[in-house]
């Protein structure tokens, strides 16, 4: 499996970054409304990233299991690409090449296994960043169960996205009400949603993952006309 290893995010001025006002986030959102509507080149294009730290253990195979349904329901709205980012371990951090179909994502995560190691979120942003400024990118789907770094300098990338256009949306496996709060903003200022889930709700995280698998390939108009309650769920969360 060819994997690139993702480089340390650009720090130039975040951690100096002063926290944002109600009404300056507010202002931020409009802005991001006017400037990145998702483009007909956008679609088809999606980083699926993972916290493969210790922790994901626990669901790490049920989200396996479930990604052949991501293809299986954007292939009746048009062609999907994907491009599999994971963490784990002390500093790993990578990304494999893109793939167009099911069996050859379901190859990349079999060979990925989960190793104790702190979050890696800022890495991922990054570098969804820099493959949005090579090609249009739709959306990028996190799914992860903590975050251990510091949110000014996540929610400045997550901005970033933003203004390109590149939705969030952020799977969170578990309760962790610190992570919570984190990822409902990173989903937030991209328009993307936060979409909680536990080792109990397979069928439930199998729904979304093909909504937002159906919105990248065909964008909002895709989700309208799938008309099933998921999609009406993701439509509601997305501004």
């Amino acid at each position: 499996m060819k994997k690139t290893e993702l480089s340390q995010p650009d720090k130039t001025n975040l951690s100096a970054r002063p926290k944002s006002s109600g009404s300056k986030i507010d202002a931020f959102l409009k802005q991001v409304k006017q400037l990145a509507p998702m483009s007909n080149a956008a679609r088809g294009r999606m980083i699926f990233a993972l916290d493969a730290t210790m922790s994901r253990q626990p669901t790490w195979d049920m989200a396996c299991a479930l990604q052949g349904e991501m293809f299986s329901a954007a292939a009746a709205v048009g062609n999907l690409s994907v491009q599999l980012v994971y963490f784990r371990g002390h500093h790993e951090s990578r990304a494999t090449r893109w793939v167009n179909n099911a069996e050859s994502l379901r190859v990349l995560m079999e060979k990925i296994d989960c190793r104790a190691g702190l979050t890696q979120i800022a890495r991922v942003l990054s570098h969804t960043k820099r493959e949005a400024e090579k090609q249009p990118l739709a959306a990028l789907v996190y799914v992860g169960d903590s975050m251990e770094e510091n949110i000014d300098e996540l929610c400045g990338l997550a901005g970033e996205l933003g203004l390109r256009g590149v939705r969030t949306f952020v799977f969170h496996d578990g309760r962790d009400a610190h992570a919570e709060a984190a990822f409902r903003q990173i989903a937030h200022l991209t328009g993307g949603a936060y979409l909680p889930f536990d080792k109990n709700s397979a069928e439930d995280l199998k729904a979304l993952l093909v909504a937002v698998a159906t919105y990248a390939a065909g964008g909002r108009k895709a989700l309208e006309v799938a008309d099933n309650a998921m999609a009406r769920r993701l439509l509601a969360d997305m501004r």
